[in-house]
């Protein structure tokens, strides 16, 4: 049994007093204190909204785990080492990915992971001719699922890797995580050539109350489109405003009020919102 070790009168009445101390130099104490502390700060124009939100999620990246950023098993892109050169080209090309698990048949079965940056490298120099491509292969790196994700990012900094299986607690893969899926945590959705660009395509349907749109339609530009005002400092992305309003992951089928708005989750993966259907809008727009 674990032995508790009370501070003596003298330390206790010491904490008390540097508490006081933080209190009346206004210096947080507490996470809750830190946030106010930096919503002040963006009142008197010391910090621009995005270095605000930014601030936000360096300090509550810590709080979260693999399993709740992953990929999911079911969503992995991967390559098979049966397959020939003809069938992991047009793989390669419609993914847009950089970086593919390569399995032995099962996704169990993680024995590397293809850069295609090596397997162009490759043609480029040969043409192809008999390339044994599963002999570029770099080793693969395996984490736990309740691997904190600050502790992830800075054994990605020290190894120079950009991927990583994640495994249960019996071996069995669970899913995948990229150094860009730790980063979008705390600088927001990293978009490139292949997203969609802004709020273009993003309101699938509109009514004349009701719209479906992509989740990760801006808080912003929702504002703009339907004449509303939702506080674009908490959250960038509509879906993070019902992620955060529901305190987990949506699912498929949850309906929340937030913000004067009605939102049901159309579809959803295991780390976010993909789609929304919003009701409740102002009449007329």
């Amino acid at each position: 049994m674990p032995i508790e070790i009370k501070p003596s009168g003298e330390a206790a009445r010491g904490n008390v007093l540097q508490r006081l101390g933080h209190l009346l130099r206004g210096i947080p104490f507490t996470r809750s204190q830190l946030f106010t502390t930096l919503r002040e700060a963006r009142q008197r124009n010391l910090l621009d909204d995005d270095t605000l939100q930014m601030m936000r999620r360096v300090v509550e990246v810590s709080d979260l785990q693999v399993e709740q950023v992953m990929v999911s098993r079911g969503q992995m892109v991967t390559v098979d080492s049966r397959q020939t050169l003809d069938d992991v080209l047009p793989l390669i090309t419609e993914s847009a990915h950089s970086r593919f698990p390569v399995t032995d048949g099962d996704k169990d079965g993680v024995i590397g992971i293809l850069l295609a940056k090596d397997l162009l490298h490759q043609l480029q120099s040969n043409g192809g001719d008999a390339l044994q491509w599963a002999t570029l292969l770099r080793p693969a790196v395996f984490i736990p699922e309740s691997k904190r994700l600050n502790v992830l990012l800075q054994e990605f900094r020290d190894s120079r890797n950009h991927m990583a299986i994640v495994v249960d607690e019996y071996g069995g893969v669970v899913g995948l995580i990229t150094i860009e899926d730790v980063l979008e945590q705390i600088v927001g959705n990293i978009e490139d050539e292949h997203d969609v660009d802004g709020a273009v395509g993003m309101v699938l349907r509109r009514g004349s109350d009701f719209c479906v749109i992509k989740a990760m339609l801006p808080i912003d530009s929702f504002n703009h489109l339907f004449g509303l005002n939702l506080d674009p400092l908490e959250y960038d992305t509509m879906g993070g405003l019902v992620t955060g309003a529901l305190g987990h992951v949506p699912r498929r089928g949850e309906i929340i009020k937030v913000e004067g708005i009605t939102a049901e989750v159309l579809s959803a993966d295991s780390r976010r919102p993909r789609l929304l259907r919003i009701t409740d809008l102002p009449s007329g727009d």
